[in-house]
Formats: C-alpha cells, sequence, structure tokens
C-alpha cells in the first residue's frame, strides 16, 4: 500500500498571527490617522468642513459596506486568497490617497481603504482554522483588541506627522507596511482548508449597501441640516425600507449573503448589539478627548495643548489596550468570553463618567483614557470570540464581519450625535463645557445600556465541532 501524499508544510501559527497582525494595524491606523488632520485637509485642499468631514465619512460608508461582503467572499473563496485581494485594495487606495491633491481622489481613495475592514473577519476566519484549539481564543482577542490600538496609536502618530512632514506622509507612512503584509501573506500565510461552495447574493448586496449607505449619510448630514431635518428623516426612512427588504430578501434566498437564522441566534445578536453600543463610547472617545484638551484656556474648560500632546492623552489607553489583550486567551480559557466583556464595558462607563463629573485636571483624562484602554481590551477581545463561539466554522468570516460592521455604526451614530451636541451652543465659535458634558453623557449612557445587554449574552457556549478537511484516501497499490 503506499502512503497518502503529505501535505505541504504549514507555518508556525505565530508567524501567521504576526502577519496578519500587520495588516490589522496598518487598517486601524488609517482610520483614525486623519482625525486630528482634518483641519489641516481642510486647509491645504481648500475645502469646507462638511466636505473635509467625508474622508471620515468615506472610509466609514466602505468599511460597513465591504466588511460583510469581504468576510462571505473569504468563506467562499478561500481566506487567504481573498485577504491578499483586500490588502492590495488597501493599499492602492493608500497609494492613491498619498498623491492626491484635491477632495475627490482623495476621497476615492479613502473609499477604497476602507473596504480594507474585510480583514478582521479574514483574519479572524484564518485564526480559527489554523491555530490550536487551545491557542484560537488569545489569537482572536488579541487580533480584535488591534483595532482599538491602531484608532488610539493613529491619533497619537498623526499629530507628530502633521507637524513635522504634510498630510501626504499621513498615507506614504503606512503604505509601506501595507505592501509588506501584503507580500508576506501571499508568501507565507497558507490558504484555510475550511470553505463554502456557493455565490454571492448580489441583489442582498445591493440591498444592504445601498441601505447602510443612505443611512449613514443620513446621518452624517445632521451636524449641517440639523436632527430634525425633513431631509434626514426621509433618507433615514428610504434606507431603512431597503435594509427591511434585504432581510427579507435574505430569509427567501437558497444561498444568502447574511444567513438570517445565524443573525437571530441569541449568542450573536445579543453580542452584535452590545458591539454598537460599544462602539459608540470608543470612537467618540478617540474625537472627543484630543479636541476637549486642545480648546484653549480661554474657555475656562481647554488645556489648549497641541495637536501632539493631545493624542499623548490616549497613550495610556493605547498602552491598556496593548497589555490586556495579550491577556485574552487566558480570561477567555478561564472565565469564558462573557465576564471579561461585562468587565470592560464596567471599565469603559467609569472612564465615561470621570469625563462628565470631573474633568478639569490632567489627571483626570489620562485616568479615563487608562480606564478606556483596559475596557477596549477586554471587551473587544470578547466580542470576537463570543461570535466565534456561537456559529459554525464555515460562517466565520461574515459572521464576525457583521460584529464589526456593528462596532462601526455605532461609532458612526455616536461621533455624529456628540458633534451635533458640541455645534448646538457655541460661544465665540467654540463648543460650551455644557455642550463637552452632553457629548460625554451621550457616550456614558451607551455604555451602561451595554453593561445591561451584556447580561443577556448567554454564558459560555458548547464548543461548535471543528471541520476537518476532507483527504483523499491512500491508493492501494496495483
Amino acid at each position: 500500500m503506499h502512503s497518502a501524499l503529505p501535505e505541504p508544510a504549514r507555518q508556525h501559527y505565530n508567524v501567521t498571527f504576526w502577519i496578519l497582525a500587520a495588516g490589522a494595524v496598518s487598517y486601524s491606523l488609517l482610520q483614525s490617522l486623519v482625525l486630528p488632520a482634518l483641519p489641516e485637509f481642510q486647509k491645504s485642499l481648500h475645502a469646507s468642513e462638511n466636505s473635509a468631514s467625508w474622508i471620515l465619512t468615506a472610509y466609514l460608508l466602505s468599511a460597513s459596506v465591504g466588511t460583510p461582503i469581504i468576510g462571505r467572499l473569504g468563506d467562499m473563496y478561500g481566506k487567504e486568497r481573498v485577504l491578499v485581494i483586500t490588502l492590495a485594495m488597501l493599499a492602492a487606495g493608500t497609494l492613491l490617497s498619498a498623491v492626491a491633491t484635491s477632495m475627490p481622489p482623495l476621497l476615492a481613495g479613502r473609499a477604497i481603504q476602507g473596504a480594507g475592514g474585510g480583514i478582521f473577519p479574514l483574519a479572524f476566519g484564518i485564526i480559527r482554522d489554523e491555530f490550536p484549539k487551545e491557542k484560537v481564543a488569545g489569537g482572536i482577542g488579541l487580533m480584535s483588541s488591534l483595532l482599538g490600538i491602531g484608532g488610539g496609536a493613529g491619533v497619537i502618530f498623526a499629530g507628530l506627522i502633521v507637524e513635522h512632514l504634510n498630510y501626504h506622509y499621513l498615507f506614504w507612512i503606512p503604505l509601506v507596511f501595507i505592501v509588506a503584509a501584503t507580500v508576506a501573506t501571499w508568501r507565507y500565510v497558507p490558504e484555510s482548508p475550511v470553505k463554502v461552495p456557493g455565490k454571492v447574493d448580489w441583489v442582498s448586496a445591493f440591498l444592504m449597501s445601498a441601505g447602510l449607505v443612505i443611512v449613514l449619510v443620513a446621518i452624517s448630514q445632521t451636524t449641517t441640516r440639523g436632527w430634525t431635518s425633513p431631509t434626514v428623516w426621509g433618507m433615514v426612512a428610504y434606507g431603512t425600507v431597503l435594509l427591511i427588504g434585504w432581510v427579507r430578501n435574505e430569509l427567501r434566498s437558497p444561498e444568502p449573503l447574511v444567513d438570517m437564522g445565524m443573525m437571530r441566534i441569541r449568542g450573536v445578536w445579543t453580542t452584535n448589539t452590545v458591539a454598537f453600543l460599544l462602539g459608540v463610547g470608543m470612537y467618540s472617545a478617540f474625537i472627543l478627548i484630543p479636541q476637549y484638551v486642545q480648546e484653549p484656556l480661554t474657555t475656562g474648560y481647554g488645556f489648549g495643548v497641541t495637536i501632539v500632546a493631545s493624542g499623548l492623552f490616549l497613550l495610556p489607553s493605547t498602552v491598556a489596550m496593548v497589555t490586556v489583550g495579550q491577556f485574552a486567551g487566558r480570561l477567555e480559557h478561564r472565565f469564558g468570553s462573557k465576564p471579561p466583556l461585562l468587565a470592560g464595558a464596567i471599565f469603559a462607563s467609569l472612564s465615561f463618567l470621570i469625563l462628565v463629573v470631573a474633568r478639569s485636571e490632567r489627571w483626570e483624562i489620562y485616568l479615563s483614557s487608562l480606564l478606556l484602554g483596559i475596557g477596549i481590551g477586554l471587551a473587544f477581545a470578547a466580542l470576537a470570540n463570543l461570535i466565534v463561539a456561537n456559529v459554525r466554522q464555515e460562517q466565520t468570516g461574515v459572521a464576525t464581519g457583521m460584529n464589526t460592521v456593528m462596532r462601526t455604526l455605532g461609532g458612526a451614530l455616536g461621533g455624529q450625535v456628540a458633534a451635533s451636541f458640541l455645534s448646538s451652543g457655541l460661544i465665540d465659535g467654540k463648543p460650551s463645557a455644557h455642550g463637552y458634558t452632553l457629548a460625554f453623557a451621550l457616550c456614558l449612557g451607551a455604555l451602561v445600556v451595554g453593561v445591561l445587554a451584556s447580561f443577556l449574552i448567554p454564558g459560555r457556549a458548547r464548543p461548535v465541532p471543528r471541520v476537518v478537511p476532507v483527504r483523499e484516501p491512500a491508493r492501494a497499490a496495483a
């Protein structure tokens, strides 16, 4: 009897993880690098404040639409293959943004970059397929934390880049790492053995994409049109109708883009709800804290620091996320994912409680930043693991993609509502202290609801059977 042909050698899972991490950090850096530089973009490109805000909005829109679709394509055609294509798209969008000297190509580049959000569900799926069973929770937890780590680090690095270089380098520097991550992924990350034959329901993809885009565009218009605008609410209503049509089409489709049966699983919909509420707090913090400390002393509350110094107020948050994320696997193994998620939501709530009641001293801002980092580090790691524990292995990409979208949607909504609070009572062109109190209170309220929603999540779930790839049987000798 001849023995079966041996499988090709696969890289050690730690090599795979750090290659995946390089791409994930590059993406999450690009998400927040532009925030401190929006005034610089506005000045250099002769754009209005509303036009400059689209540098972030275009990115969020594309991420919301592209992430679940790319996750589904990875489940179908191979996660490594789709990841290489996604990284190449991210590199192309970053290059276009780097050479842009006017708003249209810059916005086009940002939209292409946003589709790179598919990196996360693809990475989660590769980790689940490739890692030893006992290492999966830790790998997914740390990878999920990178979304917050990169977001915080991006604000810090942006100040240094804008002050000493120009806005083009906000894209040239990440591009180097994206290209390296793309080549390394193609060369060293193995193709996952778990695939789901099928095709993309493009009608569902259109309905979902159009619905999300219209709702998010409507939300982005609230800072200029206001929350009482008939145009805003008309767009929200139209987008909602399209999303309802998407759900109905998915329920009837033999090969749905997003399995609505999966979305109804208690451990999935409750985790997605908490992800949305945590997104409100995290993204708003990355905008509000640097802006608050940059306000001049003449406002009676700001510290009048530079862009560079304002980013340093988020340094404790970034360090805490890095530190806590490394313990995600041990915490999950000992307690399951629900207790760390609950603890993370509580820490984040305490962070915003400080910002609501006591923010007159710098150490109070630093303490709030530290608590926020601990909260995000615990919660984001737990969110991805809870989703993975409640879905079949071949659903990992689209399920974690939808969870990532829920965070993004929460951040988009929270950021716009917070911005409307700040712009509602300007004094000499600057937000009032009361406006900041309302904005921080909004985040606190969302996180408190997130704490309560966390109790609805089921406890440690029974492990989902691991899919074993079918091997060709050994052929008998003639």
